[in-house]
């Protein structure tokens, strides 16, 4: 299969006669978020250990929602629709993957939590002492975050370009510097709580809007889904290919290991993201902690239903060439099912639009702010209150704020300066640093009684360099179709993500470093034991 089908194209699925009201209603939602972002952010703690983590007063129940809203990202919501449309059984599967990674975070939340530990450096002086491993997790932070920063500003201003009818490179430029000026007003003023309750509202609001494209799409076909799945497959570029795996042209090429590498540094790096870290403890306790997570994996796993189910209604009612001649990535189709499912002119179909790019700049604001807010959260607590003088409440909480829009703002030049270009490695580079400097570090420090300083460091620093190191000779920079500089060729690592190489390799660094310290560990693993199951220091 080739990718000419899916050339960018001119066409506008909104129309005309929809536009306006459309637009208008946007703006009010918009300014609706902002007056009451505003009004939760002056209920905010003035203490800011009690802002971080909401003075881990979250019941369980919105704790849960919080960390299903978190993964209700415009990323997901869009690209993996538009990987089942277009690709069908390998964008299916992809679709799991957010599923599982619940059922490993499952397994962390209540140490995490119950270890009284809320950002990396704290995880990380678990088990190493001083200013080093805090710098180190400072620096993980900003690797994991920044890139997803600019990812969903580029999804972000695309789908904001296509709603306001502006689908040229300089239209989705301008809505991607509007969207994020709009998020680091949001960042700058938002807590956790405030955030979270932005998550309650949202994740209603998506699976409401999911159901109802759903059933709309069903009613085109009799309300019978094996005509629907009939369709889905015809309307694809290769019927034939549709239901098998390896139809995804981005891994085709790549074989199974490949494959397997993709799914499982995805799963183990989204589950130990920084703002998940922060969310899992702002519970109560670890049972709540459990329990919370519990309940996301329920609200997270009729999403992704939904979603799967949305992906192949738009294959089947929009076609592949349909969204292919709107946006090659096929990241529009399910703006592109809302204005095919109703006839043109109704309220009705103008009302869907309207919920349905509220829902896009919801799951925009949300996602976006918890990663910014963990960023800053980050340096501020891990850096800027460690130094030297003694800093007080009132210039932490301006801390944060300046580091919240210098984020932003980084993540924003970075999106603008490369909205031509594919981002997939930055998608590749963000997981794996993830997958390979936080989840093995924490697996050793809640399990292993032997992991010291030097095996922290040397796994995360080393890690951290594999990532980028392959990273920047994978396949996805340089020398293939898909890649930043397609015309370049010095793809001299054969996987697409690093993650295959660099997670072993962190496991492995961490455990040679540990065992040839010459020192015996600097905190004794009973104290952890403690503290982790008690959640109190020991003396």
């Amino acid at each position: 299969m080739t990718l000419d089908i899916l050339s960018s194209g001119v066409l506008d699925p909104i129309g005309s006669d929809a536009r306006r009201p459309v637009i208008m209603a946007f703006l009010i939602f918009i300014g609706g978020s902002l007056l009451w972002l505003f009004t939760l952010a002056t209920a905010e703690e003035e203490n800011p250990e009690r802002l971080y983590v909401a003075n881990r007063s979250l019941s369980p129940v919105i704790n849960g929602f919080a960390p299903a809203g978190e993964q209700i990202s415009v990323v997901t919501l869009l690209t993996v629709s538009a990987g089942v449309a277009l690709f069908g059984y390998d964008g299916f599967t992809y679709a799991l993957d957010g599923l599982i990674m619940l059922g490993v975070l499952l397994l962390l939340a209540q140490k995490i939590r119950t270890s009284g530990r809320y950002t990396l450096g704290d995880l990380y002086a678990l088990r190493a002492s001083g200013p080093g491993p805090r710098l180190a997790a400072a620096a993980v932070t900003l690797a994991i975050t920044i890139p997803l920063i600019v990812i969903q500003l580029r999804v972000a201003g695309t789908s904001t370009a296509l709603l306001v009818g502006m689908p040229t490179d300089g239209g989705q430029l301008v809505c991607t510097i509007l969207m994020g000026c709009l998020v680091a007003c949001f960042a700058a003023v938002a807590g956790l709580r405030g955030n979270s309750f932005m998550h309650v509202a949202k994740v209603p609001l998506t699976l409401t809007a999911l159901a109802v494209l759903t059933l709309l799409a069903l009613r085109k076909f009799d309300w019978a889904p094996g005509s629907l799945f009939s369709a889905a497959v015809d309307n694809s570029t290769a019927p034939d290919e549709y239901l098998e795996p390896g139809f995804w042209p981005y891994t085709a090429s790549f074989g199974s290991l490949n494959t397997f590498g993709n799914h499982m540094v995805f799963i183990l790096g989204t589950a130990v993201m920084p703002h998940q870290i922060l969310r899992v403890s702002a519970s109560r306790t670890g049972r709540t902690a459990r329990r919370s997570t519990s309940i996301a994996t329920g609200l997270v796993g009729a999403f992704i239903l939904l979603l799967i189910t949305t992906g192949f209604a738009a294959a089947a009612v929009v076609g592949a060439s349909g969204l292919g001649a709107v946006d090659a990535t096929g990241q529009s189709s399910p703006i592109q099912l809302a204005s095919e499912v109703l006839q043109d002119g109704s309220t009705g179909r103008i009302a869907l639009i309207t919920v349905l790019a509220c829902v896009v700049f919801l799951t925009v604001i949300t996602a976006m702010t918890s990663v910014t807010f963990a960023a800053a959260v980050s340096l501020t607590h891990d850096v800027f209150a460690r130094g030297k003088r003694l800093r007080t409440e009132t210039q932490e909480l301006r801390a944060l704020r300046m580091a919240a829009v210098s984020v932003c703002a980084v993540g924003l030049s970075l999106a603008a300066a490369i909205h031509r270009y594919p981002t997939e490695f930055l998608v590749a580079f963000s997981i794996s640093v993830a997958a390979t400097c936080v989840f093995p570090a924490l697996i050793y420090s809640f399990f292993w009684s032997r992991f010291n300083r030097r095996g922290l460091l040397w796994s995360v620093y080393g890690g951290l360099l594999l990532c980028t190191v392959l990273t920047a000779f994978s396949p996805i920079v340089s020398g293939t179709a898909f890649a930043l500089w397609p015309q370049a060729s010095f793809d001299w690592y054969p996987f697409q993500t690093p993650g295959l190489i660099s997670v072993p390799a962190a496991f492995a660094l961490g455990w040679l470093g540990s065992i040839t310290s010459s020192r015996e560990p600097q905190v004794d693993f009973r104290h952890v034991q403690h503290e982790i199951l008690t959640g109190q220091r020991a003396r």
